[in-house]
């Protein structure tokens, strides 16, 4: 069950980056940020209310520092967009990402079986070259914001994996209002326009945001019904779902080396699910 729910909080997260991508894409990435914030806190806010669960206040201090991650990921993976930097920011922070929860996990006491770090072995190299784009051949120009990103995000789903089950989903409201606060914080420190001017602006960012929501709320379930090694690896894949949906709705060539990395990911998939 936490295979199932880690790989659906995967395809939420993978069909979040889509939706808004391509909302981003037609406008500007600010106002779709702030507005998928928006959409993430209501939908938070919702599903907490039909959940049960009392939060701890050390419940709510994991949430608080999930929330922090989420905006400085999204702060240092904003800022290596706009310097041109997608191909080697990306793949560094979506590795990040899955590492650092891994780190913690095995830290904390998880030991996983052997085809599982066999499948997360295969998923380090799957997620770097699916996420990868070609023309990312300078790695250095981009590095130290793929790393950041990778920290924070990583941090993220590090947090989420400490909130005990029972303490329902409101330490994950208080992670959304905190990343809300962040996106708009940081972009206003870059003199960014983040406010909604266009119908599409508002409707694809809210819905990445609902999406983005029921994906961590998925990854919680994950880490709660098995090893946070394993639900953190497996959620990390979206990036390939990502790749697939633009593959298939926007007709976007799928590139040998994000072919080679969907292939690892598929890997990755087979080898934690026999674990």
């Amino acid at each position: 069950m936490g295979v199932l729910l880690a790989l659906g909080a995967a395809l939420g997260y993978g069909l979040s980056d889509f939706v808004g991508g391509v909302a981003a894409r037609r406008t500007s990435p600010w106002p779709v940020a702030s507005m998928g914030a928006v959409g993430a806190f209501a939908c938070s806010v919702l599903i907490a209310l039909a959940t049960d669960g009392r939060a701890t206040g050390g419940a709510l201090a994991w949430g608080a520092l999930a929330g922090v991650g989420a905006g400085l990921g999204g702060a240092f993976l904003y800022r290596g967009l706009a310097a041109g930097r997608m191909g080697v920011v990306a793949p560094v922070s979506a590795v990040g990402a899955a590492i650092l929860p891994v780190v913690v996990g095995v830290t904390t006491g998880e030991r996983p079986e052997l085809l599982v770090w066999l499948g997360i072995a295969a998923a380090v190299p799957g997620i770097w070259l699916v996420s990868r784009e070609p023309g990312g051949d300078n790695v250095a120009a981009g590095l130290v914001d793929g790393v950041l990103a990778g920290l924070g995000f990583g941090l993220l789903f590090a947090a989420i994996g400490q909130v005990p089950e029972g303490a329902g989903y409101w330490p994950l409201v208080l992670a959304q209002a905190a990343a809300l606060l962040a996106v708009v914080t940081t972009a206003t420190l870059l003199r960014a326009g983040w406010l909604p001017r266009a119908r599409s602006e508002v409707t694809g960012g809210l819905l990445a945001g609902a999406l983005a929501s029921a994906a961590a709320f998925g990854f919680l379930l994950a880490t709660q019904s098995g090893l946070l090694t394993v639900a953190a690896v497996l959620t990390s894949l979206y990036p390939a779902f990502t790749i697939l949906l633009a593959a298939t709705v926007l007709r976007e060539p799928i590139h040998r080396g994000q072919a080679l990395g969907l292939a690892f990911c598929g890997l990755c998939v087979a080898l934690v699910a026999a674990g």
